[in-house]
C-alpha cells in the first residue's frame, strides 16, 4: 500500500497514500474532514459555482481504501459534511454509493465543527469514540494521550522541496489526520496552534503516490494561527 507504518500508544497502524489510516490489528479505517458537499454548500451561501465533482472523486477514493484492507469498522472523523445542509443535498446516486460502503461493516460518524448533529445516512453517531488507548475526536485536546483527530488539514513540503502535501502529524502519543475530501485545504504544519500540540521528536508523514516522514517543522511565527475551520467557515 505504500504506506508508513508506526505505533501510537502501543498500537501498531499505517498512514495510507491517500490521507487514510489503517488499524490492521482492529481492521480499522479512519478518515478525516471529508468535507461533502463542499461546493454545494459555497454555491449556497457565495454563489459561486465549483465544479460539482469533489464528492465522487472522494467516494472514489474511500471505495479504493476500503476494497484494498476490507475494513470491518470505518470512522468518519469530523467534518464529514461541509454543514449539515450539504448532507441533506447529496444525490440519490450519492447516497447509494456511501450506503453500499456501510452493508457489512460498523460504521461510525463523530462530530466535527462543520457537522455538529446526526445525519440521515445510517451508522453510529458520535461526540468520539474510544477503542483500548485510543481515543479518535475531532479536535485535538491538549494534554490528551492515545488521541486521533483530524480539524486542522495539515500539510508540510519535502525539505528544498518547495510544493506542500497534506500530512499525518505524530509524536508517538496524538495523531493528527490530513483532510480526505478533495475540495479541502490546508494549514501549514508549522503554525503553533499546530506545532504545539506536539513534543520536539514529532514527525510529518507526507500523503502522495507513496508516504514519506520528515521532522516536523518547528513553528513559523510568520503564519497566522488559524484554524482551518475559521476561515471563512470553510474548512
Amino acid at each position: 500500500m505504500n504506506g508508513q507504518t508506526f505505533h501510537l500508544s502501543g498500537v501498531l497502524m499505517t498512514a495510507l497514500p491517500s490521507g487514510a489510516l489503517w488499524l490492521p490489528g482492529a481492521g480499522l479505517l479512519c478518515v478525516s474532514d471529508l468535507h461533502l458537499g463542499k461546493s454545494d454548500r459555497i454555491a449556497r451561501r457565495l454563489g459561486l459555482m465549483l465544479p460539482p465533482y469533489e464528492v465522487a472523486a472522494t467516494l472514489d477514493r474511500l471505495d479504493a481504501d476500503l476494497a484494498a484492507t476490507r475494513a470491518a469498522t470505518v470512522i468518519c472523523l469530523g467534518d464529514s459534511f461541509d454543514d449539515l445542509a450539504a448532507a441533506d443535498s447529496l444525490t440519490l446516486p450519492e447516497r447509494l454509493r456511501l450506503t453500499a460502503m456501510q452493508a457489512g461493516r460498523r460504521w461510525i460518524w463523530i462530530e466535527g465543527n462543520h457537522d455538529s448533529g446526526p445525519v440521515d445516512l445510517g451508522g453510529t453517531h458520535l461526540a468520539e469514540y474510544r477503542d483500548g488507548p485510543l481515543t479518535f475526536r475531532h479536535i485535538a485536546e491538549p494534554g490528551a494521550g492515545g488521541e486521533v483527530s483530524g480539524h486542522y488539514h495539515p500539510k508540510t513540503a519535502l525539505p528544498g522541496a518547495g510544493a506542500s502535501r497534506p500530512c499525518f502529524v505524530t509524536d508517538g502519543r496524538r495523531l493528527i489526520l490530513p483532510a480526505y475530501g478533495a475540495y479541502t485545504g490546508g494549514l501549514s504544519a508549522a503554525t503553533p496552534v499546530l506545532r504545539d500540540l506536539f513534543g520536539d521528536r514529532a514527525v510529518a508523514i507526507l500523503t502522495g503516490r507513496r508516504c514519506l516522514t520528515v521532522p516536523l517543522p518547528r513553528p513559523d511565527p510568520d503564519r497566522g494561527a488559524r484554524r482551518p475551520g475559521l476561515r471563512g467557515r470553510s474548512g
